[in-house]
């Protein structure tokens, strides 16, 4: 196991809040291996990068030694995590958490060690609870002290609806840290009240508090709003590698660094490094897009693949190449109309491009291309049944045909 100074470096780089940090020193110098617990509710079928945050920060503990627990929360699926919620979310059916679970199961591997990752579900201990148990729950925290949550208090404050068994959630959650007798718990930014509710908890059952560790929210392709399959901004970790790497080299270099700090294996003196050439050297900022995106695809599929895909995408773009591998989409749009205009195209029907504003902006800057000429207005016309080559800067490039 390295020196606890090192471990702390680890630990530290990227990571948005520790508490409390003077405690985690203490168990990192007394050498004990630490229980280091994550967790997700199976809501969804798959996990996308945003999810691998966290993921990433539990397999950098398991690369120190730690013990690492990944928690699927298929028994607080049921109930809907309210964090950063406006309303009460929709419950999801038990069928349907239990095909999202055995996927989890699968995927987790592609970032954590097989063998040295313990996998649990908390229906194994929650789906116990009887009436009485959750009433002696419920009686260790307050409505007043729950309405401090950030989420409830802007729902309370407009008279939006919660329902009590949202009050339950948090402390359900907060009791799983109880139950594996956990050291440390990772969450993202949104986790930190249920997260801090393990501490209380544990403290009232006798126990020393885990430690919280929170991670920054990552942003999706739009480099806005946080990466989410709802707002269909996400890379699936499932996605193709040609899919996986063409999606992260249409993010913004500005995006890219936070994408590095969050996503990346290198230490963090290696990625300072790469900074000072890009700022002080000169080196292209596409280059190391280039070498992130080799990682991220290389991690899922394997290092020969992600050399394939850096190899196709210079052949593709820098040598200005246009192959005949590129991808044919087939677009159906309304028999009333023989045409779709280009911001149409690129937003609702491939979904290339976040927004309307996104489309003018690269219009405006010559950079979307049919068949090689240069698209000068937003209100250009897509014709319906003619074949033609769609370019969007040096990262899009699509065969289309509209019927």
């Amino acid at each position: 196991m390295k020196k606890f100074d090192e471990q702390l470096e680890i630990i530290k780089y990227g990571t948005s809040e520790i508490i409390q940090e003077e405690e985690l020193i203490k168990k990192l110098k007394s050498n004990k291996k630490l229980v280091v617990k994550a967790g997700l509710d199976p809501t969804m079928p798959d996990m996308h990068l945003g999810h691998t945050v966290v993921l990433n920060k539990l397999k950098q503990f398991q690369d120190l030694g730690h013990k690492v627990i990944f928690l699927i929360g298929d028994y607080t699926a049921s109930i809907g995590d309210p964090s950063g919620r406006d309303v009460t979310r929709p419950p999801v059916d038990i069928k349907e958490i239990k095909k999202n679970s055995k996927i989890f199961e699968k995927e987790i591997y592609k970032i954590l060690s097989k063998k040295d990752t313990i996998i649990e579900y908390n229906s194994k201990w929650l789906g116990k609870f009887n009436a009485k148990d959750l009433i002696n729950l419920a009686a260790s925290y307050t409505v007043a002290r729950m309405l401090e949550r950030d989420d409830f208090e802007k729902r309370y404050r407009v008279s939006k609806p919660i329902s009590i068994h949202e009050f339950l959630y948090p402390l359900l959650q907060a009791y799983d840290s109880v139950h594996l007798k956990a050291d440390v718990e990772l969450g993202g930014t949104d986790q930190k009240f249920n997260l801090l509710l393990g501490r209380k908890l544990q403290e009232q059952n006798h126990m020393k508090p885990q430690i919280c560790i929170t991670m920054p929210i990552l942003e999706g392709l739009d480099g806005v709003k946080k990466m989410s399959k709802s707002y269909d901004n996400f890379i699936s970790i499932s996605d193709e590698p040609s899919d996986m790497f063409g999606k992260i080299m249409s993010i913004s270099d500005e995006l890219m660094w936070k994408y590095f700090d969050l996503l990346s294996s290198l230490k963090p003196r290696e990625i300072e490094s790469i900074k000072t050439s890009v700022t002080k050297e000169g080196l292209n900022p596409r280059d190391v897009k280039l070498r992130l995106g080799n990682e991220i695809v290389s991690r899922f599929y394997g290092e020969k693949i992600g050399n394939s895909c850096v190899d196709n995408f210079v052949d593709r773009f820098s040598n200005k190449k246009v192959t005949d591998d590129i991808e044919l989409k087939r677009l159906k749009i309304s028999r009333d109309t023989e045409e779709i205009d280009i911001v149409s195209l690129l937003t609702s029907s491939l979904k290339v491009i976040a927004s309307s504003s996104e489309v003018r902006r690269l219009v405006k800057q010559n950079a979307v291309k049919i068949n090689g000429n240069i698209v000068d207005s937003i209100n250009y016309q897509c014709v319906r049944d003619k074949e033609f080559l769609l370019q969007v800067g040096k990262k899009i490039a699509f065969k289309i045909i509209i019927d």
